[in-house]
């Protein structure tokens, strides 16, 4: 029998015997109420500004039932930044699930860990000594990402990318990096490391139609890859032993799950420069919204979506002088961060 649909230990069973898939339904309830938040912070975010708009404007702008100056502001001014921080946020908070997942850690966010920060030195290097266009700052900030990944996993393979040894190195080789960092700005020419400064707080102010959705499209490629490694992952997730025994290639399963990550958070770096907290805090708040042992991704990257919307709205409008959202992303998840290492200093043995 097929084409039925089966409740069972609170999953939907979709299919028959033969083929069906199982999700669980408080994850797709999460799913869907974290979509229909970002629907509303989107029509939100298209309204507000300089010249502001009536919900009823912005839809039909949407729909194609408004024209005028209305529709310009909507689809021309507004939509491209508003998509960015829509797909942006899924990128960060997908990038951050799967480095907690192949960890085991809550803390192993890119941003932590020091690929956010090899990104935006990747990008730095492209910009002031190559000076580069938009496909050479994305392939600087994918290859610092890689170099940094690879640096980062080499000095912690002793534990298999397990355990604290892996974040204390990140951390360490983070430092490096924003130590590194800071001295090319130093040398650059004053217009552009005040650019590049300003970029690397992780801000969407320089987002424009012409470089928000090749971005978008990109991200849209990579995230369509994540269905070849969800079965290893959700494997790797239970320890390295286990994912063998199940006939996991470990060491090709991590790779993979690693390149398609730092593909991700340097392709919003390239765009957006370094944006904190979100890769960290998205997966975890998912994980406490589900209620399961892992991370599951369609919740984390609808939630991670919502979080970087609203953060835009609230340094835009709600601050009264306007910052760049990475200042909004470190103060909410700086509190995160006390509140995530505090309880994990209280579970150690």
């Amino acid at each position: 029998m097929t084409g039925t649909v089966r409740f069972a230990h609170r999953r939907l069973v979709l299919g028959g015997r033969r083929a069906h898939v199982v999700v669980r339904v408080r994850s797709l309830t999460v799913a869907v109420v974290a979509c229909a938040i970002t629907a509303v912070l989107l029509v939100l975010a298209l309204a507000l500004g300089d010249f502001p708009l009536a919900p009823s404007d912005v839809v039909g702008a949407l729909i194609g039932t408004t024209d005028g100056l209305p529709r310009t502001v909507v689809l021309e001014w507004r939509l491209p930044r508003a998509a960015a921080a829509i797909v942006f946020g899924a990128a960060l908070a997908v990038a951050g699930a799967l480095f907690q997942t192949i960890t085991r850690n809550p803390l192993a966010s890119p941003d932590i860990i020091g690929l956010a920060n090899g990104s935006f030195t990747g990008m730095l290097i492209a910009l002031i000594v190559l000076g580069g266009s938009w496909p050479l700052l994305v392939t600087g900030s994918l290859l610092g990402g890689l170099v940094a990944a690879l640096v980062i996993v080499l000095l912690s393979a002793h534990d298999g990318l397990q355990g604290f040894r892996f974040i204390v190195i990140g951390i360490g080789v983070s430092a490096m990096l924003a130590a590194f960092n800071t001295w090319l700005l130093l040398r650059a020419e004053l217009e552009t490391a005040l650019f590049a400064a300003a970029w690397g707080a992780g801000s969407l102010n320089s987002v424009s139609a012409t470089t928000a959705w090749p971005a978008i499209a990109l991200l849209v490629v990579i995230l369509a890859l994540l269905p070849l490694v969800t079965r290893p992952l959700q494997q790797l997730g239970l320890g390295d032993d286990v994912a063998r025994s199940t006939g996991v290639l470990v060491r090709r399963s991590r790779i993979g799950v690693l390149v398609i990550a730092v593909a991700l958070v340097s392709v919003v770096t390239s765009i957006a420069g370094p944006i904190a907290f979100v890769s960290l805090a998205a997966p975890q708040i998912t994980r406490r919204l589900t209620g399961t042992a892992d991370i599951p991704l369609v919740p984390t990257l609808f939630v991670g979506g919502a979080l970087l919307l609203a953060a835009d709205i609230i340094a835009q409008h709600v601050i009264p002088l306007t910052v760049p959202v990475g200042v909004v992303t470190v103060v909410c998840g700086g509190a995160y961060l006390v509140w995530l290492l505090a309880r994990e200093i209280r579970r150690a043995p």
